[in-house]
């Protein structure tokens, strides 16, 4: 629940960051997260620290998950109307319990492909719904990009179940790496904008939360819980985001924005309803 409701703020300071070119951003937001990080574990002591060596294959697949869905996330953001991004890119819930459903103990269910159909009829609205907005190239690839967000990070919280015995704190080195990396691709492909004050708190509060701790919550949740529930939970996401978003003003409170979040909210709740099981463990 922690890191939902950190995540709830990604879209909203996002947008509070400006115009901050999308890996200079990546760049100082996972910067911050790795220092504060750093910070915290050596404050627990050296055997802290030593959490962060560990093997190649849970390294590279939280470094592959993170680093291109935030490259993506940033750049749907900026490229789409913010708040349409946002829910579908929250299609990510959905997508866990289909995923989940697929693990041993689990199968597939009716339910399932009528809340993924429910979903999908929540993104059209967004997609189809703007006019000749929904057909400019950069806004449609924005909506790609963020579609494309939801796909890498069901994927990665469904398989990261299988690294329950690696410790969460390596998750500090990982935003460290995905810093330098982004760091590398802002200093060869971008201009760097300076941040003003406003956006310099935003950057900052984006690394502590929504991209620092939240990423530790919720690596030990999809280790050592129950996804298809921790999908679940995660429907709250994409109505908090879109409330901060028109609350702050940066979206309008159109009808057809509230039936897109009640198809998706509700296509999710739908595929997660109990089925009267014991849900399979990690592992």
């Amino acid at each position: 629940m922690g890191a939902i409701l950190l995540w709830a703020l990604l879209a909203p300071l996002t947008v509070f960051a400006g115009a901050i070119p999308t890996f200079q951003l990546l760049a100082m937001s996972f910067g911050t997260a790795f220092v504060a990080g750093v910070c915290m574990l050596a404050l627990r002591g050296r055997a802290a620290l030593a959490q962060l060596r560990q093997p190649i294959a849970p390294w590279a697949v939280a470094f592959a998950a993170i680093f291109g869905y935030h490259a993506l996330y940033f750049y749907a953001l900026t490229a789409a109307p913010p708040a349409e991004a946002s829910l579908i890119n929250y299609l990510w819930p959905l997508l866990i319990v289909l995923l989940a459903s697929r693990l041993p103990g689990e199968r597939l269910l009716p339910r399932h492909l009528v809340g993924a159909a429910l979903g999908l009829g929540g993104t059209a609205i967004i997609v189809l719904g703007r006019g000749g907005a929904g057909t400019d190239s950069a806004t449609v690839a924005g909506y790609a990009a963020a579609f494309a967000c939801a796909v890498i990070w069901s994927s990665y919280s469904v398989s990261n179940r299988f690294f329950g015995s690696t410790p969460s704190a390596m998750i500090v080195g990982v935003c460290g790496a995905v810093a330098a990396a982004g760091l590398v691709v802002h200093l060869l492909a971008e201009e760097t904008v300076v941040p003003g004050p406003g956006q310099a708190v935003a950057v900052v509060s984006l690394g502590i939360g929504p991209t620092g701790l939240a990423f530790l919550a919720w690596d030990h949740a999809t280790k050592h819980g129950h996804v298809s529930l921790l999908g679940a939970l995660s429907y709250l996401a994409p109505l908090l985001s879109t409330f901060l978003l028109v609350v702050a003003g940066h979206a309008p409170a159109t009808p057809e924005l509230a039936a897109a979040a009640a198809l998706i909210v509700g296509g999710a709740a739908v595929a997660s309803l109990p089925t009267g099981r014991k849900p399979a463990g990690p592992g």
